[in-house]
């Protein structure tokens, strides 16, 4: 793995690493060329000596390297580095939307149908170059900071007019295509039914097959039907469930045809959603489909009358012939009917003749197959011969064999051990996360051990991932119990280590290794570094004014500050007690030891006017925090929330502490402010401004102040 500072090609400077894949890993950098943030995607050094794998990767840049949109992540240069090989592309701050999903629940439908318009305007891009994507799912659309959605991850792509005929099912299982799920042809269409999974997924929060294993999430792609959207949600119209049941087709012909048509049923549902313009196209017959004889056909035939009832005129017309041309078509299938007929009889021969062979041989006593000898001689008796009764060869296709236990072994081993035992097995692999079995070993087979199987059939192996990485919880600034807790909760070991900071209080958490935004696993080793304070002797001075004398003491004395000459003074502004000046301003750099001068508030005091005293004017007002930030997905457990004031130029702080979820709508009576004109108040979610979904700029509330005389 990378690490930050180091050199690629003598231009990109890794920065960080920002994720994790199969086979690459992917870096934040800088390009000191063009000074610029991009992403690298590096291929692991596993799999840089396998030229299959080296190919692969250059051909997700070849796929996407032509592709240009606003909607696709842009690839910006590819090359190797002493065997190291890299693919350079678009850095897009944000996230996935499956992680955007995942805190969210389920999306409202405006929002998933907008979305949905702009993946399908990145793939409408690529198809317009011939490329089609084949790995459409949640985890490879990023959802930028300005709410622009991109597609990313073209590690699977094809050109359409090249080989899409797989033998292996790409893609994640939850959102392939029935085709690719049997390995067969992918195209556009291929991409719209994933497309149209990924809607489903937005607007019920969870996907419409999911199964014990890959296998079986696979075959009911193939077979099964997914519960309707309205079902499980009556509030979503009914143009966005057609258009989603059209999407998730199972013959691809009766799918949209294009991303385009889909773009154009996704608008006309945001303006007209109950319409009823979704036209799924009937079921269209193949154009030479398997026709069973049935019963009465076969008689016919066997009587010589198989034409005589028009039935083959029939056939004619149901594979598309158009009536008034069936004169010259007569002229021209009369050989072809002629050939058809004796093909016919022969095989009407063929079967009459084995039928009797099988009631004689199998059916009949013995004494009664001597009616059907010519003669009644010793050597025209049908008596159990070689010569006369030869026993039937086995069909190959029908002999079985046990399939061996190859769960536990690497891919290459499985595949080998199976081989061995069916030389034409058809191998299909699929992957999926565990908990229980190491990268790159099976974990799942079908069918499975020591279960008789026929020869030439396919066998299904499930490839582990190794445990499934997320993002690292958000800990910074948190105090040591806080980060031990939440990261307990997401099953992570924490381990405690100490250093100084300049910057974070003592005893806050300053970093974490792997640091914040990386991929970690369950049961994973996280370092904690808590902060001991500064190093040097020199603090920065806190924010003394708007706390109390007893606050104001405490802060100075845990930096190793003292506190000078302790004044009085009225105050119309601060109330008995808070803190109204200070000697020296807050984030000022002073040695440890320094003493801060402070002057307290005894009040507001009257002014004697024309011999009269006059009451003293205040500014009072209320805000309440209607919005919850743990319906916005900024976490699951207790949230430290900070409120800041802004008027003018004047900034103070509100409130700050852990505040449950009960704890919202929040409600703060009785601020103080500087005038009568209006102010602002942000809040602050563990340290992160909360801003709305889709939004750029901190939400805010407005406090009006009224002038109260005391």
């Amino acid at each position: 793995m990378l690490k930050p500072g180091m050199f690629i090609s003598d231009r990109y400077e890794i920065i960080d690493n920002v994720g994790s894949g199969g086979m690459a890993d992917v870096y934040k950098a800088k390009c000191h060329r063009l000074n610029r943030f991009v992403a690298i995607k590096v291929l692991k050094p596993e799999y840089s000596s396998d030229k299959s794998f080296v190919n692969k990767f250059r051909g997700e840049a070849q796929s996407a390297a032509g592709l240009s949109h606003p909607n696709i992540v842009n690839v910006y240069d590819v090359g190797d580095d002493g065997g190291l090989h890299y693919i350079v592309m678009e850095l897009v701050e944000g996230i996935t939307l499956k992680r955007f999903i995942e805190r969210k629940g389920k999306l409202e439908v405006k929002e998933a149908v907008g979305i949905a318009i702009q993946i399908a305007q990145g793939m409408e891009a690529a198809h317009d170059n011939h490329i089609i994507h084949r790995d459409i799912k949640p985890q490879n659309i990023i959802i930028s900071r300005d709410g622009k959605v991109k597609v990313t991850d073209f590690g699977i792509a094809k050109a359409t007019n090249s080989n899409t005929i797989t033998s292996n099912a790409m893609g994640s299982v939850h959102y392939l295509s029935p085709e690719q799920a049997r390995g067969g042809y992918s195209d556009e269409k291929s991409d719209i039914y994933s497309l149209g999974v990924t809607l489903y997924e937005m607007l019920s929060g969870k996907v419409p097959f999911a199964g014990d294993n890959t296998v079986s999430v696979a075959l009911l792609h193939i077979q099964g039907e997914a519960m309707p959207l309205r079902e499980l949600d009556p509030s979503i119209p009914v143009s966005i469930d057609k258009i989603v049941l059209k999407c998730m087709q199972k013959r691809p012909e009766r799918r949209y045809h294009s991303a385009s048509e889909l773009i154009l049923d996704l608008k006309r549902a945001i303006a007209n959603p109950d319409g009823d313009f979704v036209q799924i196209p009937a079921f269209v017959a193949s154009d030479s489909p398997t026709i069973n004889i049935s019963d009465d056909d076969l008689g016919k035939i066997k009587n010589g009358n198989y034409h005589t009832n028009g039935y083959h005129d029939g056939m004619k017309e149901s594979t598309g012939k158009i009536a008034n041309e069936e004169e010259d078509l007569d002229t021209v299938d009369t050989k072809i009917e002629k050939f058809y007929l004796a093909g016919y009889i022969i095989t009407a021969i063929i079967l009459f003749a084995l039928i009797v062979f099988l009631v004689v041989r199998f059916v009949l006593p013995k004494g009664e197959t001597e009616p059907f000898s010519p003669e009644p001689t010793p050597q025209a008796t049908l008596s159990p011969t070689p010569t006369l009764t030869p026993t039937p060869e086995p069909d190959p296709t029908a002999a079985t064999y046990k399939v061996p236990q190859v769960v536990g072994l690497t891919f290459e081993d499985a595949e080998d051990t199976i081989l061995a035992k069916d030389p034409d097995a058809f191998i299909k692999r699929f992957e999926d996360y565990s908990d229980e079995y190491e990268k790159g070993v099976v974990m799942l087979q079908y069918p499975q051990a020591d279960r008789d199987t026929i020869y030439k059939s396919e066998v299904l192996l499930t490839i582990s991932l190794g445990p499934e990485s997320f993002e690292i919880p958000f800990v910074y600034g948190l105090t040591e119990a806080q980060a031990e807790k939440k990261l307990e909760q997401y099953e992570l070991d924490p381990v405690v280590d100490y250093v100084s900071s300049d910057t974070i209080p003592k005893d806050h958490v300053v970093s974490t290794d792997p640091a914040k935004e990386s991929l970690v696993v369950k049961g994973q080793t996280v370092k904690v570094y808590i902060s001991t304070g500064p190093e040097n002797n020199q603090v920065a001075v806190p924010l003394l004014t708007g706390s109390t004398l007893e606050d104001a003491t405490k802060m100075l004395t845990d930096l190793g500050l003292n506190v000078g000459n302790v004044s009085e003074e009225p105050s119309e502004t601060y109330e008995a007690g808070i803190v109204t000046y200070q000697s020296t301003s807050s984030g000022e750099l002073v040695d440890v030891g320094t003493s801060i001068d402070i002057s307290v508030s005894t009040g507001p005091t009257g002014v004697e006017t024309d011999g009269e005293s006059s009451n003293v004017i205040r500014y009072i007002g209320d805000v309440t925090i209607d919005l919850n930030p743990y319906e916005y997905g900024y976490g699951e457990d207790d949230l430290e929330i900070y409120l800041e004031l802004e008027q003018g130029i004047w900034k103070t702080n509100l409130y700050e502490e852990i505040t449950p979820q009960d704890k919202f709508p929040l409600t703060i009576t009785d601020i103080e402010g500087e005038d009568e004109t209006v102010g602002i108040v942000r809040m602050y979610v563990d340290g992160v401004p909360f801003v709305m979904p889709g939004e750029t700029k901190a939400y805010e509330w407005y406090v009006e102040f009224e002038a109260v005389e005391e």
